[in-house]
This record gives C-alpha cells, structure tokens and sequence, in this order.
C-alpha cells in the first residue's frame, strides 16, 4: 500500500492567499483571523482531522 503525506492533509485555511502555492488538496481564504479558527474548527470535526497552526498565517487539517 503506497501512502503519501497527500493522504493524510485534508485542508489549508488561510487569510493571506499567496503564503499558498496551488497543490493537492482544498484551500479556503478566511476573511479575518476569527473566521480561520472557525473554518478550521468546523473542518476537522467534518473530515475527522486535527488542526495544526504553522504560526505563519496557515492552518492545516490532518489526519493522524
């Protein structure tokens, strides 16, 4: 079974578009810091994942 890091980021959420570079899984641009916590909060209790905070202005979604 070949699984990659892909697998296991379900989700960037960001309020500054270009910390971003086009790649293999969603990206959401929140208007202000408040609205990235709750984005990010409501998609890892959808997708089943845990939010890290890459204390950069970008906030992933994993599955562990």
């Amino acid at each position: 079974m070949d699984t990659g890091i892909s697998d296991y980021i379900l989700a960037l959420v960001t309020v500054d578009a270009s910390k971003i570079v086009s790649g293999g899984c969603p990206v959401f641009l929140a208007a202000d810091q408040q609205e990235q916590e709750k984005i990010s909060l409501l998609l890892a209790r959808i997708l089943g994942g845990i939010v890290h905070d890459l204390e950069n202005g970008v906030y992933f979604i994993c599955r562990h």
